[in-house]
């Protein structure tokens, strides 16, 4: 990326790297630090005309929450917390990773886009 004069570094956190998971500690560390790294890089690697950013996913229908699923409770309670009433689906985070990836973004750098149907927004 350096040679080519840039690139774009694009991770995957949590909004759990912002909010905290209670007994998910390892996890929400993990993933609060990787929002330390996209910014750390962010700021080193600009002057090479390479971006890093993150996207923090909120509640996903994906293997690893299969589990959570199937409780209806446990959907319906979360439901009620995010403003669009639903989880999302891996094509939700789509569009962020591509608009990162482009030219439409080579002036955002060290950013962190949330995509969690509001969950983050509202008490």
């Amino acid at each position: 990326m350096r040679r080519q004069g840039r690139g774009r570094i694009i991770f995957t956190t949590s909004i759990a790297g912002v909010l905290g998971l209670g007994k998910a500690h390892g996890y929400t560390a993990s993933k609060s630090g990787l929002i330390g790294l996209t910014r750390s890089l962010a700021s080193e690697l600009g002057e090479y005309g390479i971006t890093c950013n993150g996207i923090l996913p909120g509640y996903f229908e994906t293997d690893l929450t299969a589990s959570y699923l199937q409780s209806a409770d446990y959907v319906a309670r979360l439901n009620s917390r995010v403003p669009l009433r639903r989880w999302g689906s891996p094509r939700d985070l789509a569009g962020v990773a591509v608009f990162l990836a482009s030219d439409a973004a080579s002036y955002v750098t060290g950013q962190q886009i949330v995509v969690d149907g509001g969950y983050t927004i509202s008490l």
